[in-house]
């Protein structure tokens, strides 16, 4: 127990070491010191600073599921549907009330400077996530629409979700801590996202053309009567069409 104890302690203290300071200007001794273990204890139960990094990151990062998480997913609901339970799960694990204050900032310090180390979290993990969002939405997307472009939907959807935890501080400063505790709980952010997603892709009314609304969330319409698929169509100027197929 104390085995485990130690080695937590170590993982928290890297933490909030690795978000304030980053990789290259961090210590092993300042790290111990705040954890209360010996310098020896990092190469005990991790081998290097690197691992320590890499074991830091994947224990704070918001999108890998935590061991032994029980995410249902529901395989056989139709794609829309699926969209919806990703955006959900991805805001459940990104507004984790039980995290670290450091993680947020340890996740933003990566993605605007990465460590070389980021590469087998990238790999094992994103990668993990993308390819089931890419999954569902491969059934949404008109089949001629390129890769790239498949690509930029899945990010554009992702981007929303980090948006409002990332920005969450500015985002109250904006519109006032009320609104923000009132409308940007994670249930109405991911119908919210779910909704926009799923109009621009013309699966559902248009945003402020539904039939009803949410009376919890006047900022999101209830969908009714969705459209198939909007096909293609020519740009008045470009020649292109809406989702870039030329």
């Amino acid at each position: 127990m104390a085995t485990d104890e130690t080695r937590q302690r170590i993982l928290n203290a890297a933490g909030e070491v690795f978000a304030d300071k980053g990789f290259q200007t961090a210590t092993i001794r300042e790290i111990c010191g705040k954890a209360g273990a010996n310098l020896a204890a990092v190469n005990y139960y991790f081998g290097d600073k690197e691992k320590l990094y890499v074991e830091v990151f994947k224990a704070a990062h918001p999108g890998i599921p935590e061991p032994g998480a029980n995410e249902a997913w529901p395989g056989d609901a139709p794609p829309a549907e699926r969209l919806k339970v990703f955006i959900r799960q991805l805001l459940g694990r990104l507004f984790r009330t039980d995290a670290p204050a450091w993680r947020m900032r340890l996740f933003q310090r990566e993605v605007l400077d990465p460590t070389p180390f980021c590469t087998e979290i990238v790999q094992k993990y994103f990668q993990m996530n993308f390819a089931q969002l890419m999954s569902v939405l491969d059934e949404l997307l008109p089949p001629d629409m390129p890769v790239p472009r498949r690509h930029q939907v899945g990010f554009s959807i992702i981007g929303q979700c980090v948006h409002f935890r990332a920005a969450g501080q500015v985002i109250g400063m904006v519109i006032g801590e009320e609104e923000q505790s009132k409308y940007h709980t994670v249930d109405l952010l991911a119908e919210h996202v779910s909704g926009f997603v799923l109009a621009a892709l013309g699966l559902a009314s248009p945003l402020g053309h539904a039939t009803g609304t949410d009376g919890d969330n006047p900022a999101t319409t209830t969908m009714k009567n969705r459209p198939p698929l909007a096909a293609p169509h020519r740009g008045r100027e470009t020649g292109v069409d809406q989702f870039g197929t030329g």
